[in-house]
């Protein structure tokens, strides 16, 4: 793994939020089928930090973090000095009271303006009383403390600088526990996820965007397009900043935007599908801003990568390409509305292609789906599984560097 990262394992992610449930940066892991799934520090050292540099995830994370475990052998290494001060929280994967050498580089690299992690604090031990003054976070796994035991952990730090983080948050529950006794970062895959449940009653905001979704996704005239925005004033407002923002295919306008069928003209059909389909995921269908809220960074990613795998394996396809990122997008809409996927689609018309794959992953792009699913859920093994069945050029270094460009894609603003 460690002479081509990218080629030989997967490179997986877990968001990391913060006390607004922000995204406030990635847990990063270089994992391949055949190690342990429960090992959540995966890789450490210099096969996730060649696969960081490769990928340009500085560029591609933006203004989040990305946290990279740190083992003590490699942390002695000058590999560590070419990772962006500003970019990355160093983990520190250190097992036992610590050695002066050990202590010495993290002062070291403290001084430089790196921010240190430590990890599986269990309490004031030696371990951690010499490694204290040098960390601005630490992280708490949440499956090794129960309730008591996680309120004495968080209650012995309170008046230090340092910022919690819980680790395997699960439930709402569990993050609300954690916010009370003063935790600052979360990490869990469940975090934004609703409870879905058949025949829930949908906001007034969702049901406007879904009718607006239905509406273009029929071709209908601009015109009925146009009288269903007037409606809807906050949504008419975010359409002509958007346009105004961005202007025609990425160009910005010689004069602003003033009439709302030009501005829907202006945007196209399939940008404005898009659109309103990530509005969906927006906290309070207010914003559409993907880097504050997980879910729309979910499901933006999933439908960039899955136009991107979609552009490997049918490079001439432009329609296939452009239903992958449908799909993709409608495939997180479930988690934002606490809605199945079935009932969605009864209110919004889709392609054959596109509703066979959100709801029995039938043909390339169930297949796609299927292997973003696993992914997001860091299964090696399942990953591995799907890749082999995929017709083309499918392995995991096409799909690292399809996570690298779609990251990219959605910090730039593109789309």
């Amino acid at each position: 793994m460690t002479d081509r990262p990218l080629e030989n394992a997967f490179l997986f992610r877990q968001p990391i939020l913060d006390r607004k449930e922000e995204l406030a940066g990635y847990q990063l892991s270089l994992r391949g089928s055949a190690e342990l799934a429960g090992n959540s520090g995966g890789a450490s050292g210099a096969p996730l930090c060649a696969a960081y540099s490769e990928l340009g995830m500085r560029s591609a994370l933006g203004n989040v973090c990305a946290f990279i475990g740190i083992g003590s052998d490699f942390l002695q290494q000058d590999a560590i000095d070419l990772l962006p001060s500003d970019g990355v929280v160093l983990e520190l994967l250190i097992e036992g009271v610590p050695d002066r050498a050990t202590l010495t580089r993290c002062q070291n690299l403290r001084a430089r303006g790196y921010s240190l992690a430590l990890t599986d604090y269990r309490g004031i031990d030696e371990r951690s009383r010499l490694l204290l003054p040098m960390v601005e976070v630490i992280k708490i796994d949440l499956h090794g403390a129960g309730a008591g035991q996680l309120r004495d952990l968080a209650g012995s730090l309170r008046h230090l600088p340092i910022r919690l983080l819980a680790q395997h948050v699960e439930s709402r529950e569990q993050m609300e526990r954690c916010r009370y006794l003063g935790f600052e970062l979360f990490q869990g895959r469940h975090l934004a996820q609703a409870e879905i449940v058949s025949g829930r009653r949908l906001s007034a905001s969702q049901a406007a965007l879904i009718r607006l979704i239905e509406l273009v996704g029929r071709d209908v005239d601009t015109g009925v397009i146009e009288d269903a925005f007037k409606h809807e004033p906050a949504l008419t407002l975010n359409l002509l900043r958007v346009v105004n923002a961005v202007g025609h295919r990425g160009n910005r306008l010689a004069q602003p935007v003033t009439s709302l069928r030009h501005a829907i003209t202006l945007l196209g059909r399939r940008q404005l599908q898009r659109w309103l389909s990530l509005l969906m995921m927006a906290p309070g269908s207010s914003t559409a801003d993907p880097t504050r809220s997980p879910l729309l960074q979910v499901a933006a990613l999933r439908g960039r990568m899955m136009e991107l795998l979609v552009e490997v394996g049918q490079p001439r396809d432009h329609k296939l390409a452009d239903l992958a990122f449908l799909t993709g997008i409608l495939s997180i809409v479930p988690l934002a509305l606490g809605l199945p996927i079935e009932e969605i689609l009864e209110q919004i018309t889709v392609e054959r292609e596109v509703r066979g794959a959100l709801c029995q992953h039938d043909g390339l792009l169930g297949k796609l789906l299927a292997l973003l699913e696993r992914f997001d859920g860091d299964d090696a093994a399942g990953c591995d599984a799907l890749l082999s069945e995929l017709p083309g050029r499918f392995d995991r270094h096409t799909l690292n560097l399809c996570l690298g460009s779609a990251l990219r894609w959605l910090n730039s603003g593109s789309g």
